[in-house]
């Protein structure tokens, strides 16, 4: 089945924005992103295996074999100027399709990384993926953006935890290879009260990219994005040069 989602299509837009989910996401949390980005500006999402429409499918193992099939996915989309948004977990996968699509001779027109520490800062923290589900749901409820008295429900767990948990053992399985830099513009993107993508190590995102860098806070936690989505959308068009909406 097709990595991608495009529920707002526009085929006289400009560019093209392709986003990547947190872990345990899916392509309906950018399901609002196409109505109100700009006319000139396609919003597609990437639907990850293991959940949603492709639930039965194998989950992902590993980021860079995965962004390779995306960056596959994503060749017929780059007749236009096509940029790259990734969210937690998906700033990893947005990150390794920019450099796949570069190896290939398609850099990005720019890469958004939101609410993630740079792919080379190594956190010593322990993965949720080795706790039980109680814990993993303890997680997933600090970081924000989740419903607790949903995932109390027995069934929902069952069905949701599992592909939680692959997305945190493909984290965690992940690690950063000195190489190829990237050459395209950047924006780091955070919100001030975020405990794990901080300002400041969203800040080191800079030293992955030959390209300029930009860095921008929002008030908010890890989820700013659902509360400050057109504060981030506003940033989105200005740094891609298109009117906003």
């Amino acid at each position: 089945m097709s990595w991608l989602r495009c529920p707002d299509p526009r085929p006289w837009a400009t560019t093209r924005l392709v986003c990547f989910p947190h872990a345990g996401g899916s392509a309906v949390a950018y399901r609002t992103w196409g109505k109100a980005a700009s006319p000139a500006l396609e919003v597609h999402a990437v639907q990850y295996p293991g959940r949603a429409d492709r639930i039965r499918e194998p989950v992902m193992t590993d980021a860079r074999q995965a962004a390779r099939l995306i960056a596959a996915a994503l060749a017929p989309l780059t007749d236009r100027p096509l940029a790259l948004f990734g969210h937690s977990m998906g700033t990893i996968l947005a990150y390794e399709t920019a450099l796949a699509l570069q190896a290939r001779g398609m850099p990005p027109a720019h890469l958004f990384v939101s609410g993630a520490p740079a792919v080379h800062l190594r956190d010593e923290k322990g993965n949720p993926a080795d706790k039980d589900d109680d814990g993993l749901v303890a997680e997933l409820v600090k970081l924000g953006g989740t419903d607790a008295a949903a995932l109390a429900d027995p069934e929902l767990r069952e069905l949701v935890l599992p592909y939680v948990r692959a997305d945190y053992r493909l984290i965690g399985a992940y690690a950063y290879r000195p190489g190829a830099r990237l050459t395209s513009p950047v924006t780091g993107l955070a919100g001030d009260a975020d405990p794990h993508g901080t300002v400041e190590k969203v800040a080191r995102w800079a030293e992955l990219t030959d390209g300029p860098f930009e860095l921008k806070a929002f008030s908010g936690d890890h989820f700013y994005l659902n509360d400050r989505q057109e504060e981030l959308l506003a940033e989105i068009h200005g740094a891609l040069g298109i009117p906003a909406a």
